[in-house]
């Protein structure tokens, strides 16, 4: 169904719309906030996946929206609700995809989802008071902390009961250098019966701090959204600014951004592929991935000044030239690595140990990773055949044909063997846009910033090495920030990763993680 037909069967069901195209892939939607649920139920039922959610207030209203998304083409659905009773009915009876998202706007804004399945606080942790909102604007930047902030002691996981039933408490704090998030376990023997996730351990206040920044230092809080992430991230964000500035990056600067993104896919690949086989104790081809990556991370270094390319991505451009003698080192760091992979990946094919490990392990069925509306690799390994890059193109991705990587296993080595194909895909496109490179003049790497209006928003949407991100700007007075809202894929796949891991052992739930490699901080806002 269209999205005009989709218009007609709303007016049928009275639920009226005012529509406002922002992009050629993304219209805006507002409608009536009793009609928020039920516009929900019409997208489920028109097959349409629920991408992103969240709040922003406006005086004393606020703005709830949701995103939906079909066949490359973007809703963004608005309502608006009065701060006196700030209430909607959620959406998240319809899509499971809305649950977290909702959770997280109740605690930040105080708006409350009517008939949620999980009324829980979910980024409440003891840091501040039942009715203390932080994304309200009478709430002071720093807060009112505590000396010492409370143990989160009451939060009340599923509980499981029966003959051989116990439970394993994981985390917050892991042996390992990764980030805090506390992980529940219902097991029989080694089974797993049930896993829960308790994420939010390091609130950094990422959406509050960015009001009233300037462009060039909302650029650099993207950047450090999710810190393997630093280049998409830091894209939706500029191309969201871009938008509400209604300005048009050079051609050269959307290459050198499309290269700076394929090089971050790589590096964070070839990292991942390393750590799966690591914790199946296949050392070897640990030691060589990481190795790989950071021969990559070195490179990025010595090319352009940074390991993982932070603050490369600026409003209106980039902040570095790719040179000939650049483009050079490029193609033989490709054909280097493309060797390299040809001589590994044989080991890895051909090894029953790891096969043992990886097949079957882990699975996520077609039907589970859409119903969560599952992202990038964890998503295309279970058949969700969706990549922005082709289906909601934007430049430099629009001059090149983008093969999507697809495999409908579900299992562990499906997200191996997805992975391995990206990297393929990456490369290939980096030569392109080289070659694109040095067919182009020298000229400008940035279009001069015209500042926008009060009230103009932005959307930026880029396929990132995890899957699609989604990042929100309005802007207020004087170029300053009013709202920025980013959306890691990882916000989709951490619940997913719940149910691919049901009726696996215990032992096998770290690689299970590893195959998902999921970003606390990119949910940690």
């Amino acid at each position: 169904m269209s999205q005009k037909e989709f218009l007609q069967q709303l007016d049928e069901a009275e639920i009226f719309v005012k529509s406002e195209q922002i992009l050629p892939s993304v219209e805006l939607w507002q409608i009536d906030d009793k009609h928020w649920q039920r516009f929900a139920e019409l997208a489920a039922e028109n097959k349409m996946r629920w991408a992103a959610g969240w709040a922003e207030q406006n005086g004393e209203q606020f703005y709830v929206h949701a995103c939906f998304e079909k066949a490359g083409d973007y809703i963004l659905l608005r309502a608006t609700i009065n701060e006196s009773k700030p209430e909607i009915l959620s959406q998240a009876t319809v899509y499971a995809a809305a649950n977290r998202s909702e959770r997280h706007t109740h605690d930040m804004f105080g708006i409350d989802f009517l008939n949620h399945p999980d009324p829980r606080c979910w980024m409440r942790h003891k840091a501040w008071g039942k009715r203390d909102y932080p994304l309200r604007h009478n709430f002071p930047v720093q807060g009112t902390p505590a000396d010492i902030t409370p143990p989160d002691t009451d939060y009340h996981f599923v509980q499981s009961h029966g003959v051989g039933v116990y439970e394993i408490p994981v985390g917050p704090v892991h042996a390992g250098i990764i980030e805090p998030g506390h992980f529940r376990f219902q097991a029989v023997g080694e089974l797993i019966l049930n896993l829960e996730e308790r994420l939010g351990y390091v609130h950094k206040g990422t959406e509050k701090i960015a009001e009233g920044r300037t462009p060039e230092g909302l650029a650099k809080l993207a950047a450090r959204v999710s810190g393997d992430t630093c280049v998409s991230h830091a894209w939706a964000a500029c191309m969201a600014m871009e938008q509400a500035a209604g300005i048009e990056i050079p051609k050269r600067a959307a290459l050198i951004r499309g290269i700076f993104a394929e090089r971050e896919r790589i590096v964070n690949h070839l990292g991942d592929i390393g750590a799966i086989c690591n914790d199946v104790a296949f050392t070897f081809a640990f030691m060589q991935f990481m190795r790989l990556k950071e021969l990559w991370c070195r490179s990025n270094y010595e090319l352009f000044g940074h390991r993982f390319l932070m603050d490369k991505i600026i409003p209106g451009g980039v902040a570095d030239d790719i040179t000939d003698a650049s483009s050079k080192f490029l193609h033989t760091e490709i054909e280097e690595l493309r060797i390299a992979l040809n001589d590994l990946i044989p080991a890895l094919d051909l090894n029953s140990s790891l096969e043992d490990r990886l097949y079957t392990a882990g699975y996520l069925s077609p039907e589970t990773a859409a119903h969560f509306g599952t992202l990038g690799f964890v998503g295309r390994a279970s058949g969700q055949d969706f990549d922005v890059r082709r289906d909601a193109t934007y430049a430099p991705y629009d001059s090149v044909k983008v093969k999507v990587a697809l495999e409908n296993q579900g299992d562990i080595a499906s997200r191996f063997w997805v992975r391995y194909k990206e990297i393929n895909t990456s490369l290939k496109l980096i030569e392109q846009f080289v070659e694109q490179l040095a067919q182009l003049p020298e000229g400008d790497l940035m279009t001069e910033w015209q500042t926008p209006k009060s009230g103009s928003y932005g959307l930026g949407i880029v396929d990132g090495w995890r899957g699609e991100i989604i990042s929100y700007v309005r802007f207020a007075e004087n170029n300053t920030i009013a709202r920025f809202y980013p959306r890691d894929p990882s916000q989709l796949n951490w619940e997913a990763l719940e149910k691919a891991v049901l009726n696996n052992i215990v032992p096998d739930f770290p690689v299970c993680n590893k195959s998902f490699n999921c970003s606390y901080s990119g949910c940690d806002l």
